[in-house]
């Protein structure tokens, strides 16, 4: 079925056609380039910035993978699925933990510098959920900098992998049959494609990140906005587990009124023996799980939460001061620097942290090869629902998911390639426009979306509180809807498209956490405070009404 939702946007004035359309320029999307381009086609990567501006070069904690002596794909495995509280899809996990091993190793060959100890073997640290240490690092705590660093080379090394940077991505093309046949976008500023155009391709792989900007605070860059779940849905595909947003535990506390991004506190501090202390330096996690500071994040961030509301306070605190400037120094250098620059010395005090939104474990619904329910239409990384994650992800595990599926998709598009299935899609560029536009909000949308789903819908979620964020979200839409019909629509620009894509997400997100009566993993009801495997140890699946527009989410069947 063709798509039936579109954003306002003007026609595109330009088009392009290539193989292999991907969004994205993380983990997920530039391995998806590179290996596709070994199997002959031709691929265009779109990203919203610039090249290395993905959510990638932020992780600092690193990339889980049965590497160490002693450990194993299954005890890997046996950690995620208890991190992931009864709803990770087992054969995915599997899938990612067998794979995954290899998968770092090509990463190495592709140019990756690992830390290594004095004998040469790659240093591996734990992380929390983790019972063994195998978390692979660079630069103490820059590894996502070091392998978008290595990607990045290697796409640019090759002159016949096109790029479209500073470019937002709108909504997918279809052909009479519904099948993926390209896409809307429009580049920003100056350069040989600009304003609205669109890009001809006989598949599209969505690799477009978090959503994390639909929460006042959060870990991702400003570009997460959740375009690509929210393409998605206007496109008429399943998203799953959207309430599962994990809340990472230590971000650093920049007083009250801070919003966007903030500087992320690595699980790996706490891995190397950091405590979680109140302001009495009393440590608060000792006895609440077998781990300590090392549970799974969900179980810290309410933790923290817990001890917050106890206390009164707006902020715990994080205590390495037993590390020394010297372990500080050559471990954490990027978190260290980030603590000194906003005023906190890590060596002699205690660093003030509070929860703060950082990975969707659910998104866009992919089979096992990235496959999305629209055909032609791929999806991996955080974008992506696989099942690895369930209701919470475990630490490290969200770079190796990225790796181990872009590379599944990039070999299953390889496959139908060479089998002959992967032919031109006819698609009429300028008649599909026809679709129903969605309304604009405007552009200050954005920072009231984010007031409401931090309020109502962030780590403590109840009936009351999600109501009167669903209701919020209304007003946004009805007020949209209203200056449309009264032809004051809002500007089409980025600005405005991003804080629908927002909308859309937010309100989708809102529907599923609503109906999820229970608490499980990251999802924290305060009204339902038990798990509840009778009833909800399973999915929730959500599409668009096409009727209504209005996101949908239905359990899926046992």
């Amino acid at each position: 079925m063709p798509v039936s939702h579109r954003l306002t946007a003007p026609a595109p004035g330009w088009t392009t056609t290539t193989d292999v359309v991907v969004v994205g320029s993380g983990v997920a999307g530039l391995t998806v380039a590179l290996n596709v381009r070994k199997a002959g086609l031709r691929a265009v990567v779109v990203t919203k910035a610039m090249l290395d501006d993905g959510s990638t070069r932020w992780a600092q904690g690193g990339i889980a993978a049965a590497l160490g002596e002693g450990d194993t794909p299954e005890q890997h495995l046996d950690d995620t699925l208890v991190a992931g509280a009864g709803v990770c899809d087992e054969e995915a996990v599997r899938v990612l933990v067998t794979e995954g091993p290899d998968a770092v190793r090509r990463l190495i060959a592709i140019g990756a510098a690992f830390d290594k100890g004095a004998d040469g073997e790659i240093l591996l640290t734990r992380e929390g959920g983790h019972h063994r240490r195998r978390i692979a690092h660079a630069g103490g705590d820059a590894t996502g900098a070091e392998i978008s660093r290595a990607l990045v080379s290697a796409v640019r090394s090759d002159p016949g992998l096109e790029l479209i940077e500073h470019a937002l991505v709108l909504d997918l093309l279809t052909d009479a049959d519904g099948h993926a046949a390209g896409l809307t976008l429009h580049v920003m500023g100056e350069g040989q494609r600009d304003g609205v155009g669109a890009i001809r391709a006989k598949a599209v792989v969505l690799a477009t990140g978090g959503m994390g900007q639909v929460f006042s605070a959060t870990t991702n860059p400003a570009v997460s906005t959740g375009d690509g779940v929210a393409l998605a849905l206007r496109a008429g595909a399943e998203v799953t587990d959207l309430e599962f947003v994990q809340f990472h535990p230590t971000v650093l506390w920049l007083g009250p009124e801070a919003e966007g991004q903030q500087p992320l506190v690595s699980e790996a501090v706490r891995g190397e023996g950091a405590y979680l202390v109140d302001a009495d330096e009393t440590r608060f996690m000792v006895g609440q799980h077998e781990l300590n500071e090392l549970a799974p994040r969900d179980i810290v961030a309410k933790a923290i939460t817990r001890q917050m509301q106890l206390k009164g306070t707006e902020h715990m605190y994080l205590d390495g001061r037993h590390f020394g400037a010297e372990m500080w120094a050559e471990r954490f250098p990027t978190i260290l620097a980030s603590c000194r620059s906003h005023g906190i010395d890590p060596v002699t005090q205690l660093i003030p942290v509070s929860p703060a939104a950082h990975h969707a474990s659910g998104g866009v619904r992919t089979d096992l090869r990235g496959r999305t329910t629209v055909p032609g239409l791929y999806a991996c990384g955080e974008v992506a629902c696989t099942g690895v994650h369930g209701a919470n992800r475990l630490a490290s595990n969200s770079l190796l998911e990225g790796l181990v599926f872009a590379e599944r998709i990039a070999a299953d598009l390889a496959d139908r390639h060479r089998s002959g299935d992967l032919p031109e899609r006819a698609v009429d560029v300028a008649g599909a426009r026809a679709a129903r536009s969605v309304p604009l909000p405007a552009p200050e949308a954005r920072a009231e979306i984010q007031r409401l789903m931090s309020r109502g819908a962030g780590v403590l979620r109840s009936a009351d509180n999600m109501a009167a964020t669903a209701a919020g979200l209304a007003l946004l839409a009805e007020e949209a809807h209203a200056h449309a019909a009264e032809e004051k629509p809002a500007d089409p620009r980025v600005e405005t498209w991003e804080a629908a894509n927002l909308h859309l997400v937010a309100t989708a997100l809102v529907a599923a956490a609503a109906q999820r009566r229970e608490t499980r993993g990251c999802h924290w009801r305060e009204d339902f405070p038990e798990r509840d495997d009778a009833h909800w140890q399973r999915h929730l699946i959500t599409t668009l009404s096409v009727a209504t527009g209005a996101p949908v989410s239905t359990p899926e069947e046992h």
